[in-house]
C-alpha cells in the first residue's frame, strides 16, 4: 500500500471516529437531485458545445439529466434482485426536487415574475417520462425507492431571475435552452452555480430561500402523502436559522456531510459548520453522515467498486453505519445510455461484493435510521 492509500485509509477511520455507534452492519444509499432538470436532452448539449460551451468537461453537464422511464424500471430491475438478512431489497433513498421553472410562464411575465410547474408536469413535458412519478410510487410500494425532499427546485430563483432581468448572456442561453442556469463563456470555473439553491446574499434574500424550502416541504407531502423526515440541503448549503422552521413541517434528520456551507450576507465570508452522526441541533433535529461513496460519473480515477467497498469496511470496523452519497446522475441515461448501464453492472458487483463480504447486512432507507439513532439516544 502506497502512502496516498495510507493517508486515504486514515482519513477514512478518522471521519468514523465520532458519533453514534453501532454493531449492526447497515448500509444505506442517499442519491440527490431526483426530479430536477439539468440538461434536458442532447440536442442541447450539442447546442452548448456549438455555442462554445465547455460543458464536455463537467460531469454535470455531460451526463445528469431528468430521468426516463427506463432509467427507472433498470433500476428497480436491479436492486429487486438483492436482498439483505432480513430479506429486504437494497433501497434508493432518493432526495427529489419537487418542482422545476416554468419557462413559459416566466417568459409571458418578460422576466417580471418567476413561476415554477409541480414535478408531476415536468414528467409529462419531456418524452419516455409521463409515467415517472407513478414509477416513484411504485419504488416507493416495492421498498426500492423512497423519496425524500431535496428542495423545491434546484436553482437558486434570486440569482437567475435576476441575470434574466439584466440580460446576461449565459443566463438568456440557458433559458433559451430551458436549462436550470448554464456555465460561463468566459470563467475558468466549469460549474453552474445557478444550481446552489439555498445561497443568498441578504437578509431579503435568505428569507426568500426559508419560504421556498418552507413550500417545497407543504408540496411533497401534497404530493407523497407524507411528510420528508429528513433533507439534504442543494450544494450543503445551509442556515441553522432555518432549523425550527423545516422541524415544524416535519423535517427530522438532516443528511449530508460533516461540514455544511452557511452563507455570509452583505459580502461577510461564509461559515462552516461541522457535525458528527447523531448530533443533535435546537431544534432537535439529529445529523446523518455520509461515510462512503459510489460515484461511478464522478470518480474517473481508481476502482469505484473497490473505494466503495473500503468505505464500508472502515464505517463496519468502527461500528458505524456505512451512509453511501450516489447521486441521480450516476443513473439517468437519456445523455449517454453508456454511462447509465456501466454504473448498474458496478452497482450490482457492488452489492454482490456487499452481501457475500457482510452476510448479516442491512439495507435501509435515511429516515428509517434516523428513527433508529432517535430511539437509541433517548
Amino acid at each position: 500500500m502506497n502512502f496516498s492509500s495510507v493517508k486515504s485509509e486514515i482519513a477514512r477511520h478518522l471521519r468514523n471516529l465520532p458519533g453514534w455507534t453501532t454493531k449492526r452492519k447497515i448500509v444505506l444509499f442517499e442519491s440527490d437531485d431526483w426530479g430536477s432538470i439539468r440538461m434536458p436532452s442532447p440536442e442541447v448539449y450539442k447546442a452548448c458545445l456549438k455555442a462554445g460551451y465547455p460543458v464536455s468537461l463537467n460531469s454535470y453537464e455531460k451526463y445528469d439529466t431528468l430521468e426516463s422511464e427506463d432509467d427507472l424500471e433498470l433500476l428497480f430491475e436491479l436492486l429487486r434482485k438483492y436482498h439483505d438478512s432480513k430479506g429486504n431489497p437494497p433501497v434508493i433513498t432518493a432526495n427529489c426536487l419537487v418542482a422545476n421553472p416554468d419557462f413559459d410562464a416566466i417568459q409571458k411575465s418578460n422576466f417580471e415574475q418567476y413561476h415554477y410547474e409541480l414535478i408531476s408536469e415536468t414528467f409529462k413535458n419531456y418524452p419516455n417520462r409521463s409515467g415517472c412519478l407513478n414509477l416513484w410510487k411504485d419504488g416507493l410500494n416495492e421498498n426500492v425507492f423512497k423519496m425524500q425532499f431535496h428542495g423545491r427546485e434546484h436553482l437558486n430563483v434570486s440569482l437567475f431571475m435576476e441575470a434574466l432581468q439584466r440580460g446576461d448572456r449565459d443566463a438568456l442561453f440557458g433559458f433559451r435552452n430551458r436549462m436550470p442556469g448554464c456555465i460561463s463563456l468566459d470563467s475558468g470555473d466549469l460549474g453552474n452555480y445557478y444550481v446552489e439553491a439555498t445561497r443568498y446574499g441578504s437578509e431579503n434574500d435568505k428569507q426568500e430561500k426559508l419560504a421556498i424550502i418552507s413550500e417545497g416541504l407543504k408540496i411533497f407531502k401534497d404530493l407523497f402523502g407524507y411528510e420528508s423526515e429528513s433533507f439534504i440541503p442543494p450544494n450543503y448549503t445551509w442556515s441553522m436559522d432555518f432549523d425550527i422552521a423545516t422541524a415544524g413541517l416535519g423535517v427530522k434528520f438532516f443528511q449530508g456531510y460533516r461540514k455544511v456551507r452557511e452563507p455570509g450576507i452583505n459580502g461577510d465570508p461564509d461559515i462552516y459548520h461541522t457535525h458528527y452522526l447523531g448530533k443533535i441541533n435546537k431544534a432537535g433535529q439529529l445529523y446523518l453522515i455520509r461515510n462512503g461513496t459510489f460515484e461511478p460519473s464522478l470518480n474517473h480515477l481508481g476502482d469505484t467498486v473497490e473505494r466503495c467497498l473500503r468505505d464500508i469496511a472502515s464505517a463496519f470496523r468502527m461500528h458505524k453505519p456505512a451512509i453511501i452519497s450516489t447521486h441521480r446522475i450516476n443513473f439517468a441515461g437519456s445523455l449517454d445510455t453508456g454511462n447509465r448501464d456501466r454504473t448498474l453492472r458496478l452497482l450490482a458487483e457492488l452489492l454482490n461484493s456487499v452481501i457475500s463480504r457482510w452476510p448479516d447486512v442491512e439495507f435501509m432507507s435515511s429516515d428509517t435510521l434516523g428513527r433508529i439513532i432517535s430511539r437509541d439516544k433517548q
